[in-house]
């Protein structure tokens, strides 16, 4: 994470020595509880960046070392006659991640019961009956991520059409790592110009920086970030067709009114946020509701509509009642509690002292611009959640242009290597073998292209 690594430079740099404390609590960067801190965060972070090596859960080492961070935090501040001021603070970093938390969790019940009611399977049936060529696949997989993932999380955009590219690829290697690499690209620009499209954007509009509509300036960016390399990755494609399958899927009772009230769940979020005021979790909660009167409906109609259905109900495998609790049980809960996690562990370093001394030497002395390019660079290489969450901590005074692009670099920029982002690593599991950290480091200077074909672009346009 930048602000914490240059937190740590912070310490030896003369220029930025000064008394980050407050009236609250004393400055803390110098003191060893302020180290341990620091050390104890970045210990955990090793242990995240080798899960796909350990198989230990992400959440398990952040969740450990915020526990660990505010209990020395809080003895080291009643020792120096603040008894509160660390229960203050991890009270309010509690509250942004609450909000955050339910609103993902809505978001997620939506998805798996969609997912329940075989919309993603039917899709994907389609399109490997429709018979295209690999360069059709590779640019309607590429089409469909990028427009999905505002919607959808990255992660399960790229799953999906992960599993559409497996299916029709074969053997046909190339063709199977060009299309990942396509995907995760597309799928991180996705979710860059939507607030629900990626965790990093939802927190920007979260916070009131951005308001709703104004994250649509970054379509064209994102869309530059992602035609650059896909472009370039064209020519590469084999030009055949692959041999078609005959896999048909019916959607469940339900899937295309659950679709319906998913939407009239986001309309309800920026309807509460933009004329009531309220936080836009608020809404999301209310939409939960949505979903769950109308599975009451669902459970309360299934038999009488089971009969009338006779051996067709058995055919499309909807013999059981649908059950709203159920996609809620199924939300990524690793994730959530990495989340917190990470949200917990930035706020203690925030409240140590480094984060002011990191925003002073990025936002200052580098310049916002410089600063906000970095940030998407880092984000290749530590995930963007606690990237992002320490740029909103810093608070720097900056203009909506560079809102814009700290939150674009944030989103695009994990697309430089293959473990920058949850997609990435999802389709490296999906595609094992086939989908490689050193297939997509071959095309990273093409992805590079595109990074800051994106940031030019927005400059220009909205700048």
């Amino acid at each position: 994470m930048p602000a914490v690594l240059i937190g740590v430079l912070a310490l030896f740099l003369p220029i930025v020595a000064v008394a980050s404390g407050t009236a609250d609590h004393p400055d803390l960067t110098r003191h060893p509880a302020g180290l341990a801190a620091l050390l104890i965060f970045l210990a955990a972070y090793v242990l995240v960046m080798a899960e796909e090596f350990l198989h230990l859960r992400k959440s398990k080492p952040v969740v450990i070392a915020a526990g660990v961070i505010w209990a020395i935090l809080a003895y080291v501040s009643a020792q120096q006659g603040a008894p509160q001021a660390a229960e203050q603070a991890v009270r309010h970093a509690f509250l942004d991640f609450a909000e955050l938390m339910l609103f993902l969790l809505v978001a997620m019940t939506y998805i798996n019961a969609m997912a329940e009611r075989r919309v993603f399977d039917a899709l994907r049936a389609w399109l490997i009956r429709a018979g295209f060529s690999f360069r059709s696949l590779f640019w309607m997989t590429g089409t469909l991520a990028f427009f999905i993932s505002p919607i959808a999380d990255n992660l399960t955009t790229a799953l999906l059409m992960g599993a559409v590219v497996l299916a029709v690829g074969g053997e046909n290697r190339t063709f199977v790592t060009l299309s990942c690499i396509n995907i995760v690209v597309a799928a991180n620009a996705g979710g860059a110009f939507s607030p629900f499209g990626d965790i990093t954007t939802l927190m920007v509009w979260q916070k009131g920086i951005i308001d709703f509509f104004g994250f649509f300036a970054l379509f064209l960016p994102a869309l530059v970030n992602w035609l650059v390399p896909a472009i370039l990755m064209h020519f590469a494609v084999p030009d055949h067709k692959p041999a078609t399958a005959s896999e048909a899927v019916t959607m469940k009772r339900g899937a295309r009114r659950i679709i319906a009230l998913f939407l009239v769940t986001i309309a309800t979020a920026v309807s509460f946020h933009s004329f009531l005021h309220l936080p836009p979790v608020i809404g999301m909660l209310t939409g939960l509701s949505y979903l769950q009167f109308f599975g009451y409906y669902l459970r309360m109609t299934h038999t009488r509509w089971q009969h009338r259905q006779g051996d067709r109900a058995t055919q499309v495998g909807d013999m059981t009642p649908f059950d709203v609790f159920n996609p809620v049980a199924r939300a990524e809960w690793d994730t959530l509690l990495f989340f917190y996690g990470v949200v917990l562990c930035v706020a203690g370093l925030g409240y140590v002292g480094y984060l002011s001394l990191a925003s002073e030497v990025m936002y200052l002395q580098w310049g916002p611009t410089a600063a906000n390019i970095g940030v998407g660079v880092i984000s290749a290489v530590v995930d963007n959640i606690p990237v992002m969450f320490a740029v909103l901590s810093m608070n720097p005074a900056m203009d909506q242009t560079q809102w814009l692009l700290v939150t674009l670099t944030a989103g695009v920029g994990g697309s430089l290597l293959s473990i920058g982002s949850a997609a990435g690593v999802g389709l490296m599991g999906q595609a094992r073998g086939a989908y490689t950290f050193f297939g997509h480091l071959k095309w990273t200077p093409a992805i590079a292209l595109g990074y800051f074909a994106s940031i030019g672009v927005h400059l220009w346009i909205n700048g």
